[in-house]
């Protein structure tokens, strides 16, 4: 595969005009009212062109705003709709031989598979100068997501991560609030979703299945990609994948990078302390707990503790709830009303010395609940002044393409909500709690009465951030990074 110049075309075209004094585009007031000049829009290809990969692809092309060049999928059955909503796109089941077949006319890609392959996905596109558009959670590991972060910056990337609530005008109300100081320093933060809603905490399959009819063997080896080689199964795909370690993030990596996000952003949170957890059991003797360490627990409560901020000068205790699980009723907020989102069943709570302030996922519903009785709500006005506030999932995808045209560090980009230099810390965050939950389940043979299990990794552990490692219990770093399939390791 050949390298790409860093420089996009447009660049060269730039180049090449001013050394010439010859005009090769023709002004947009020339052309017509309406007219987008071929030199405006972005040549976009998708990789994961289902589900999710959907809603990016077409949100990031903006009803012929932008040109989509190539659409990529294991399974063609999962992406029917996009590839008859974009028929001039060439179809690839092999991301790798889509890039090297379109590098001159691909500018920017969207990256919407499962967890397992987005690292390496992202810094393939990346090392040949394509901005990178990356469903959340941005990675797989602490280890992609610091590389993924480390590495736009090196290739001069144009990033974004698809959690589209982090440019939801909520957010930014807010941020406001607490700027002006309405709930007052903040030292607890409860986070909560009804996740997992697929299988989870089941035993590994052992049935066979065969191949869907729309996926060949290669294509099974492709979405397998890094991961340990398993036989197919409906378990696994095309949407089971989450609960699973090899595949997935669970719960956690699924919502997290919505609903940890908000907190993350208004208090301006770094690098995590450390980190505790547990985790729901599933029994079916007497006495012995499944154990499962293949797939991601049925429930958990996880601790994330951080020190002071730069806008938030007390130590802070984040609690994820999940599977069910979320935070009693505080006193301040009525009995009848919801805990964050719709029913209660996913959401955010910041408690400050002054009140409370929580939203749903997305940072939805943003309301503050004031020790004075007073209750805030953002006003209509604030999301009318947003333009993007109409746009589908609040312009996420068409900023991040406004952005890619202006150029690396220009100021679109500066203007991101989820850039990888913010999103790749918040992404850290978010595995921090994976990394918890799996040293949790880490069980070791012992002397122990009906064959039960020692856990060693039941305890507090401490996080050095900027060596991402854990430095009380050395075996919890095996999580940290992944062993990678031999021919899929990453490359930086």
């Amino acid at each position: 595969m050949k390298k790409r110049d860093l420089l996009n075309r447009r660049d060269l075209i730039k180049k090449a005009t001013l050394a010439t004094g010859s005009f090769f585009i023709v002004p947009r007031h020339v052309l017509g009212k309406g007219f987008t000049a071929p030199s405006d829009r972005l040549g976009l290809a998708a990789i994961g062109a289902g589900g999710k990969g959907r809603s990016d692809i077409t949100n990031a092309w903006h009803e012929g705003a932008n040109n989509v060049v190539a659409l990529c999928d294991v399974d063609v059955s999962q992406c029917k709709a996009t590839v008859e909503k974009f028929p001039k796109a060439k179809f690839y089941a092999d991301f790798r031989k889509m890039l090297e077949d379109h590098n001159d006319d691909i500018d920017a890609v969207t990256i919407s598979t499962p967890d397992h392959t987005h690292g390496i996905i992202a810094m393939a596109a990346m090392s040949l100068g394509k901005h990178v558009y990356v469903q959340k959670p941005l990675t797989h590991n602490i280890y992609e997501s610091r590389m993924l972060t480390e590495q736009a910056r090196k290739y001069k990337i144009v990033s974004q991560m698809g959690n589209q609530g982090a440019s939801n005008p909520g957010q930014q109300q807010m941020i406001e609030w607490f700027n002006e100081g309405k709930i007052g320093s903040v030292n607890k933060v409860d986070v909560w979703t009804d996740r997992p809603v697929w299988p989870q905490g089941i035993p590994v399959p052992k049935e066979k299945f065969a191949l869907p009819a729309t996926m060949t063997k290669e294509a099974w080896d492709l979405f397998i990609g890094p991961a340990v080689m398993v036989d197919y199964h409906p378990l696994y795909h095309p949407f089971k994948w989450r609960g699973w370690w090899n595949f997935g993030t669970g719960a956690l990596g699924d919502m997290g990078c919505h609903l940890i996000d908000p907190p993350f952003r208004v208090l301006q949170l770094g690098y995590p302390t450390e980190v505790q957890c547990s985790v729901g059991q599933v029994f079916t003797e007497d006495w012995v707990p499944e154990y499962i360490p293949e797939g991601c627990p049925p429930s958990s409560r996880v601790e994330i503790r951080f020190p002071p901020s730069s806008v938030n000068p007390v130590e802070l205790k984040m609690t994820w709830h999940d599977g069910g699980l979320r935070p009693f009723h505080p006193d301040l907020v009525p009995a009848d009303d919801f805990l964050g989102g719709q029913g209660s069943t996913n959401g955010v709570m910041m408690t400050g010395e002054k009140g409370i302030m929580t939203c749903g996922t997305y940072g939805l519903n943003p309301q503050i609940y004031l020790k004075n009785g007073d209750k805030l709500m953002m006003p209509e006005s604030f999301k009318a002044n947003n333009h993007h506030a109409e746009v589908s999932e609040y312009g996420h995808q068409l900023l991040w393409t406004e952005a890619c045209k202006e150029g690396f560090n220009g100021v679109k980009h500066k203007g991101l909500t989820s850039s990888f230099d913010y999103s790749g810390p918040l992404t850290e965050t978010v595995l921090m709690g994976n990394l918890a939950i799996r040293s949790y389940m880490l069980g070791k043979k012992g002397n122990n009465q009906r064959g039960r299990l020692d856990f060693p990794g039941r305890k507090k552990l401490r996080w050095d951030g900027a060596s991402m490692r854990i430095t009380n219990f050395d075996e919890a770093n095996q999580f940290v990074k992944r062993d990678y399939r031999r021919g899929w390791e990453i490359k930086v």
